[in-house]
């Protein structure tokens, strides 16, 4: 009877796991609606370069949130198939935007295969962001030793520990590899694995976004001519 009662249990459970997976599941965000009124942006108020254009609104970003400097990195397969992450920019000048990863990961494979990216900024607190889209290479080994070398040593001992991407058995396994490294190591210098360093994207396209009232909102882009100089079109929203 007790087996026969705890099959019964056992089958309503089923049931009702049953009659979840086949309703329909949708869901709505209506509730999340907001006017963006803080700012506008005009031609005139952009700076000849997209860069400094950037740097400006950097720095203003800066100043009201934790991480200013997380962006979306978008990638793709050879065959186009998209993936997307969260990283941090770790530096930027005229020549691109400079983030480090490790080179077998699934970005560092994708951007092996087709060395093109996307990278986008969102400082909700301003209503700003910023769509940057070029071309990706890797920067120079002396650059990416030296930014490793700034790095905390938990940070350079778990840039070895990790096969980024790889399928493990456990978290375990990250913890053992970091232990084992950590005796190894000790206090001696630690190197950068060869697998791991940075990519620049150099870009040929920024579009800077400003919300606006009524979903009108201010897009302003900045294209690379073919003679290098940079031309400026708005975009409708």
């Amino acid at each position: 009877m007790v087996l026969g009662s705890r099959f019964w249990v056992l089958g309503s459970w089923f049931s009702v796991l049953g009659s979840i997976h086949k309703r329909e599941f949708r869901t709505t965000m209506n509730e999340f609606r907001k006017e963006y009124t803080l700012h506008g942006l005009y031609e005139f108020d952009l700076h000849p370069s997209p860069f400094m254009q950037f740097h400006a609104w950097f720095e203003q970003a800066r100043g009201g949130m934790a991480e200013p400097n997380a962006m979306t990195l978008a990638t793709a397969t050879a065959d186009g198939r998209p993936s997307a992450r969260t990283v941090l920019l770790k530096g930027y000048d005229e020549h691109g935007f400079v983030l480090y990863t490790n080179y077998e990961s699934r970005k560092g494979m994708e951007l092996q295969q087709n060395p093109w990216a996307a990278l986008l900024f969102y400082w909700p607190h301003l209503e700003r962001q910023v769509r940057i889209e070029g071309r990706v290479g890797q920067v120079e080994a002396a650059e990416s030793d030296a930014y490793f070398q700034s790095r905390p040593a938990g940070s350079r001992l778990g840039a070895w520990a990790s096969p980024q991407s790889q399928v493990i058995a456990s978290r375990e396994v990250l913890e053992q590899n970091l232990e084992q490294l950590t005796a190894r190591y000790g206090d001696e210098n630690i190197s950068r694995p060869p697998h791991w360093g940075g990519y620049r994207v150099s870009p040929l396209r920024f579009e800077f976004w400003q919300g606006r009232p009524n979903r009108l909102h201010d897009r302003l882009c900045y294209v690379l001519n073919s003679d290098g100089t940079w031309r400026i079109e708005r975009l409708a929203p």
